[in-house]
């Protein structure tokens, strides 16, 4: 079965954006997919819950789509500063980004709590962007096709489709480092990926479910990246927050 997975290119915003420039950025990347009339991918922004009703507005009537950086895993109660997958969606989300390693590491979230997360997500009608991926001291000892294949296995719940998720490897030691695996390095495990989705999901789902790379994504590698039989997008950090490299990014995924 040949299966053509449309590339989705997503920016996770992170702690960054006030009203100004985050309204700017969003209606420039706005402005420029409807200029591009029918482009080849598809583009996701996660800014800061501050942010996601105002850029909402930003981006009504256009082809991107807004989603939310976490979640709590039950929809309501007394967890304060939180924020459920349910006000996201009357928010206007349809994407969350769950089990960020910037949330393991400083929230200390385990792969249970990540796995409730990404139901949770389901339950309101959402798409989790599941992230998984090795830290620096794991990779050097040999322990990426490990490290990964557990939190798939143990952050990912039963029932997952192309429709309700998408799953991002980010080397830990990549993110906003500046360094990124070596195209071999990417491709095997996005391999390893597809190939352990393939046995919970059967080969047709898996075909079919969009897995992005994160880390350091940047224009100059981007193409090269998106480029590999298993990369179906990216997972942008720091280069989603100017629109010319975050444009040339989805421009090279096509």
């Amino acid at each position: 079965m040949i299966v053509t997975r449309r590339p989705l290119i997503a920016g996770n915003w992170k702690m960054n954006g006030l009203s100004g420039d985050g309204l700017a950025l969003a209606g420039e990347l706005a402005r420029r997919i409807e200029d591009a009339a029918d482009p080849a991918f598809d583009l996701l922004i996660c800014p800061p819950f501050t942010l996601i009703s105002r850029i909402g507005e930003a981006l009504a009537g256009s082809a991107i789509a807004l989603g939310g950086q976490d979640c709590h895993a039950v929809e309501t109660g007394a967890h304060t500063g939180d924020i459920s997958a349910a006000m996201l969606a009357d928010s206007g989300c349809t994407h969350v980004i769950v089990g960020h390693s910037e949330r393991r590491a400083d929230h200390a979230e385990t792969d249970t709590q990540v796995s409730a997360k990404v139901a949770a997500v389901r339950s309101a009608g959402l798409v989790a962007v599941l992230c998984i991926g090795e830290t620096e001291a794991q990779r050097d000892a040999g322990e990426t096709n490990a490290v990964v294949a557990r939190q798939l296995a143990d952050s990912l719940p039963d029932g997952a489709t192309a429709m309700n998720t998408v799953i991002a490897y980010e080397p830990v030691w990549a993110i906003g480092t500046g360094r990124t695996p070596s195209v071999a390095e990417v491709e095997a495990v996005h391999a390893l990926i597809r190939g352990d989705l393939a046995k919970r999901l059967g080969d047709d789902e898996a075909a079919r479910l969009r897995l992005l790379y994160g880390g350091s994504v940047k224009p100059d590698n981007a193409r090269e990246l998106m480029s590999l039989t298993d990369v179906d997008g990216a997972l942008v950090g720091g280069a989603s927050l100017k629109a010319d490299d975050f444009w040339s990014i989805a421009q090279s995924s096509a």
